[in-house]
């Protein structure tokens, strides 16, 4: 029979190389799959990777698509990091969006361009305001901060909708589920002659750089993976659990916040339902395909945006529909969980126990359980 085992030390170099083999095991299901649709490899390679890096504009799209997964996936790393397991990056997103567009939809032409820093600011402070719902629930009640911010994903989305069906909805819209389309000055300025490409991309590599720089070379950030990898050492140490908790939610608010902000100030310019395409939840597997670390989560982030634009490309040049994308984010994450399980467990190959020795086993659990001594004082 098969026995699994943890491994007496794993490989660092394998750690760093699992999401290489995960990339390479997930192209090479990909290409059976593609034969099977009577599609050649090569033409959907060029398609999925190619294209998306070589035109001006679909490099703009693709930087589009990656800072959003950017800004998520940094702030869900840091709270990975300190072994929080925050899994609503994608209703903070789409909250940050709504309460930007609340600003948003007052400007006018005659409006200066500090409006657009107001909504940016609003969106961030309404991501910090979402991320401290669970938080506040985990400390007052203990509850479980997985099952809360995944709950708040669906409460964020339904606020999303009957924003733009409600108080939000553009009054000449004829009745489409949309705002207004928002003024130029609360725009995000393009980077890009070609293409939608805003500022917003490179905000996103800023704060990635930033965070790196405070995790590994900061107190704080020491506290925070010590808190993350020794709990207990951590609360020998003196630091405070509490705020490491608050600090590394929060900061993961914010920059989903600012995501959902960025999206409808930037490349969309008016608030609709379609806001994320599942970006938060994406940014999980960015953020583990990076390692954790921020810095490596940018090209993490460039790859998962390249899978997206050439999804986008797929669906035009080859006929394929929308769900490869979600087909490869699996795949993607079924081979890096299942990588990442080899590197720290072995399976080994044991003799199954023949009767007299499952008999014998019984039997000492049945005497250890009648000798285990009672406890005393107790009524």
């Amino acid at each position: 029979m098969l026995k699994v085992e943890p491994r007496v030390e794993s490989s660092a170099l394998m750690g760093w190389l699992s999401p290489v083999l995960a990339i390479v095991l997930t192209m090479c299901v990909s290409s059976i799959m593609f034969n099977a649709l009577d599609i050649r490899v090569l033409d959907a390679l060029d398609v999925f990777v190619v294209q998306p890096l070589t035109d001006p504009y679909n490099l703009g799209e693709l930087m589009v698509k990656t800072a959003p997964l950017l800004l998520c996936a940094v702030g869900l790393a840091l709270c990975y990091k300190a072994n929080v397991w925050n899994i609503g990056a994608e209703g903070q997103l789409l909250i940050g969006a709504v309460a930007a567009s609340t600003i948003a939809v007052q400007a006018t032409e005659q409006s200066s361009a500090a409006i657009s820093l107001l909504a940016l600011l609003v969106g961030i402070v309404a991501g910090m305001a979402w991320a401290a719902i669970p938080t506040l629930l985990y400390r007052l009640f203990h509850t479980n901060i997985i099952l809360t911010t995944i709950m708040l994903n669906y409460v964020g989305l339904y606020t999303l909708l009957w924003a733009v069906h409600g108080p939000l909805a553009d009054p000449q819209g004829f009745g489409f589920p949309e705002s207004v389309i928002f003024a130029d000055p609360v725009l995000l300025p393009t980077i890009m002659e070609q293409g939608r490409a805003t500022i917003s991309i490179i905000v996103a590599v800023v704060c990635a750089i930033i965070a790196g720089m405070v995790l590994y070379k900061t107190v704080p950030g020491f506290q925070l993976r010590v808190f993350g990898e020794e709990p207990s050492a951590a609360r020998y140490s003196g630091f405070s659990n509490k705020k490491i908790i608050w600090a590394v939610m929060l900061c993961a608010g914010a920059l989903a916040g600012l995501a959902g902000a960025a999206e409808v100030t930037g490349p969309i310019g008016q608030l609709i339902p379609s806001v994320s395409p599942g970006y938060g939840y994406a940014a999980i597997i960015v953020a583990y395909l990076g390692r954790l670390n921020p810095i490596a989560i940018i090209f993490a982030a460039f790859f998962m945006g390249t899978l997206y634009m050439g999804s986008d490309l797929a669906q035009i040049e080859l006929g394929l529909p929308t769900a490869i994308t979600g087909l490869f984010q699996g795949t993607l994450l079924f081979f890096l969980l299942a990588c990442d399980f080899l590197i720290y467990y072995q399976i080994k190959i044991v003799p199954w126990p023949s009767n007299k020795n499952r008999r014998q086993a019984l039997d000492e659990s049945r005497t250890q359980t009648k000798t285990k001594p009672t406890v005393q004082g107790a009524n």
